[in-house]
């Protein structure tokens, strides 16, 4: 174990985060295992915590006494993953970081190496200069998660089987990329899938065989009722979301089919479910059972669930949200129509909202970037939010 942190400009520590790829097809483990030999010093705990197959890991990183009963302090968390960089509009190599003089250009730059460059390094900096040796009053606590692009099943795994959960600092601040915002709440995001069986036959004899397509032809129509139904519908916070207030149901695509002489012996659509804070998306999951029982009586069909990402709320009267917000002069409530690993998280205990630097509009995305000027203001913004909850440092 090192007994200091040759720190890096929080630039060169993006540039290296970033030339990992860590497209979440890959394995995590590589960028992981970059992060660990980073932070290691002496005062700084670092848990590993496994995905079931071994193959992409969770890091737990701590600086500072631990949490109270209080559970004080604060968490900063961000995903190691990033979505795949094969669009040929690419002006450069994806995972090499360019500086184009506004902004720095790669895939993750934005969503969201750029802010776990900045909360990696505040711990670093802090660990380097002594804060964990008397003058930090609570722990600082890094989570990081794989495979959020997936549909947060790193944080999911960790609310579900992390030993020593409730020992963690409660308030947490998930740094997406929200142009330096402070969201509160952002909708949930529920994937479903529904198959209906046939039996396939030559198409010139179609009596031998029983079309799949036509049955699930009911199945859509009903479910697209359920859809227009739910847009009239008054849900809980949707003042929140003004664009789209109701929950947003999303036929998104269709499977069935090997060739045109052949009877369809399956049929697959699978769907998905955007649900607001403060509903329960199991009731929503439960109509959607309803409608597609009603229109296949008799079938041999099958709904399930995929994956969920639930929906995140934090109070406006939140002491973090406050000082947050009186640190970027905000006044209005801000939301996201996305899922985030906060969900989960929340789900867990924690008490999150979103800050990072950065805007989602050109995530997932080719050229994918961070504004350099925004990148810089979140350093010392954070330092700000980590001396508050913490102690130690310096306060704006």
């Amino acid at each position: 174990m090192a007994n200091t942190l040759p720190l890096l400009s929080d630039h060169e520590l993006l540039r290296r985060l970033v030339s990992f790829d860590s497209t979440s097809r890959n394995s995590n483990l590589p960028i992981a295992d970059f992060i660990c030999d980073y932070l290691d010093h002496p005062a700084v705990d670092i848990k590993r915590h496994l995905s079931p197959d071994g193959d992409k890991v969770n890091l737990v990183v701590r600086l500072g006494p631990e949490a109270d009963q209080q559970r004080s302090g604060l968490v900063l968390s961000g995903h190691m993953d990033v979505v795949p960089a094969e669009e040929p509009e690419w002006t450069a190599n994806p995972f090499t970081l360019v500086d184009d003089g506004e902004a720095f250009v790669g895939r993750g730059a934005c969503d969201m190496k750029g802010f776990v460059a900045l909360a990696i390094n505040a711990l670093a900096r802090r660990a380097a200069g002594g804060a964990a040796g008397g003058d930090q009053d609570a722990p600082l606590t890094l989570i990081l998660t794989y495979d959020e692009e997936l549909g947060c099943l790193g944080a999911r795994h960790f609310v579900d089987t992390f030993d020593g959960l409730a020992s963690l600092p409660r308030q947490a601040i998930i740094g997406e990329p929200t142009s330096l915002d402070v969201v509160r709440l952002h909708k949930g995001h529920c994937k479903m899938s529904l198959e209906i069986k046939g039996r396939s036959a030559h198409s010139g004899y179609p009596h031998l065989g029983y079309n799949a397509i036509e049955p699930m032809g009911r199945a859509i129509t009903a479910l697209s009722a359920l859809r227009q139904r739910w847009q009239r519908d008054t849900c809980p916070n949707a003042e929140h979301f003004p664009q789209v207030p109701f929950v947003a149901l999303n036929l998104a695509r269709l499977e069935a089919g090997v060739a045109i002489n052949i009877i369809p012996e399956t049929c697959r659509l699978d769907l998905g479910l955007r649900v607001l804070p403060g509903m329960r998306t199991d009731d929503l999951i439960a109509q959607v059972e309803t409608t597609v029982a009603s229109v296949l009586d008799g079938e041999d069909y099958r709904l399930w669930e995929l994956n969920r990402s639930p929906p995140m709320l934090l109070s406006e009267y939140h002491a973090l949200y406050r000082d947050l917000c009186r640190m970027m002069d905000q006044s209005t409530t801000v939301s996201a129509s996305y899922a985030t690993d906060a969900g989960w998280l929340q789900d867990g205990g924690f008490e999150c909202l979103l800050w990072g630097p950065g805007t989602i509009e050109v995530a997932h995305r080719p050229n994918e970037s961070i504004p350099k000027a925004e990148f810089q203001r979140a350093s010392p913004l954070l330092d700000h939010a980590v001396a508050r909850a913490c102690g130690g440092g310096t306060t704006l």
